[in-house]
């Protein structure tokens, strides 16, 4: 993904209409020197995040030093930026204002309902947690979305390309009355951001976070929906109480006969198929998935899970078949060795076969 942004974003004409903009409101503003900075030498080699920084470091270069002046700078230019290149302005207030927390603060705030903020607001909550979540907890009650998205999204404790949140891996508290003033928010962004900050807090804390989903679920369906994906992690971990509180049978009347797979031996980027029977002794609600164990490159096996279904289903034998597809993608690399896939019925294993994974033919 990084790969594929980084040739869309921070080309030559969308960072020279980024610098049209801020010549707009700075006319003081230097475009080609602030170009020939961008595009130096070592441009070109940069990943999408290091180019988003260099963006930062050549514009403050480009800016008054006074931090003040160059804040009322971005500020006014904020509503006028357009794409990624548009995040150095977040990420400068984070990069040069941390020891203004007192302008920094706000400024993020009104910047974010034009350009997220999201990763700029970590190192604040980072260095002083009671202080920015204060800010959290207002800007939950406002009245703009993506104010309102902020006050969860920039305090999840694992958010995907961002500075970790140490203090809040450990101690999600201070988390939980964000969340709790957002999950019936009237925003599905907002919302789902709420389940996902959850989410995040499940990996590190699994009791708080069941204890807030058993408190809401049932609530309404905006909190039902945010509890379901919330616990998408558990659920794939076969969580015993993540389970029931969606109401999954006890798998001990289930069972997985007929399991078969259409090959014992494939090439990297060919199809596995497999099929196998379920069976009920009682009528029952059904969580169906299917675990497969990759060889990494060091050897060692990781486990993925993939959903099948979720129903509810009668006594008797049921019929599924699958295809898994075994080739390398951006996000996973193949490697040779005895890989296997399991059937897993409301989060217990119920079957499981092996099978080779060699290398596809040269051409």
């Amino acid at each position: 993904m990084a790969e594929r942004l980084k040739d869309i974003y921070f080309t030559k004409d969308s960072m020279g209409a980024f610098a049209d903009t801020i010549g707009k409101v700075y006319p003081n503003f230097n475009k080609r020197k602030f170009l020939d900075h961008i595009f130096d030498g070592t441009f070109k080699a940069m990943e999408f995040m290091e180019r988003s920084k260099h963006v930062t470091l050549c514009l403050h270069e480009a800016l008054p030093q006074s931090y003040n002046e160059a804040l009322d700078i971005l500020k006014t230019a904020a509503p006028l930026v357009k794409g990624a290149e548009a995040l150095s302005l977040p990420d400068y207030v984070a990069t040069y204002g941390m020891d203004e927390s007192d302008l920094s603060l706000p400024a993020l705030g009104y910047i974010t309902k034009y350009i997220t903020a999201e990763l700029a607001i970590r190192p604040f909550l980072d260095s002083d947690p009671e202080k920015a979540m204060a800010f959290m907890v207002e800007w939950a009650g406002d009245k703009n979305d993506n104010l309102r998205r902020l006050a969860s999204e920039g305090c999840r404790p694992r958010l995907p390309w961002a500075m970790a949140l140490p203090k809040f891996k450990k101690d999600p508290s201070p988390i939980l009355p964000v969340l709790e003033k957002l999950k019936n928010d009237k925003s599905e962004n907002v919302r789902r951001s709420v389940a996902n900050n959850l989410n995040d807090i499940s990996k590190d804390n699994p009791k708080i976070a069941l204890g807030v989903c058993k408190k809401w679920y049932g609530e309404s369906a905006e909190t039902d929906k945010i509890v379901k994906h919330a616990c998408r992690t558990l659920l794939k971990a076969g969580n015993k109480q993540a389970l029931m509180i969606f109401g999954y049978s006890n798998p001990s009347a289930m069972d997985v006969s007929n399991f078969k797979l259409d090959k014992n031996k494939i090439k990297i980027g060919e199809n596995l198929n497999f099929s196998f029977d379920l069976t009920l002794k009682t009528k029952g609600k059904v969580r169906l998935e299917y675990a497969v164990f990759y060889v990494k490159a060091n050897g060692k096996l990781s486990k993925k899970v993939f959903k099948i279904t979720e129903n509810d289903y009668r006594p008797g034998t049921h019929s599924f078949s699958k295809k898994q597809f075994f080739g390398d993608m951006s996000t996973r690399k193949h490697y040779t060795g005895t890989h296997s896939i399991s059937i897993v019925i409301n989060g217990e294993e119920k079957g499981k076969a092996a099978f080779e994974l060699i290398k596809k033919d040269l051409k």
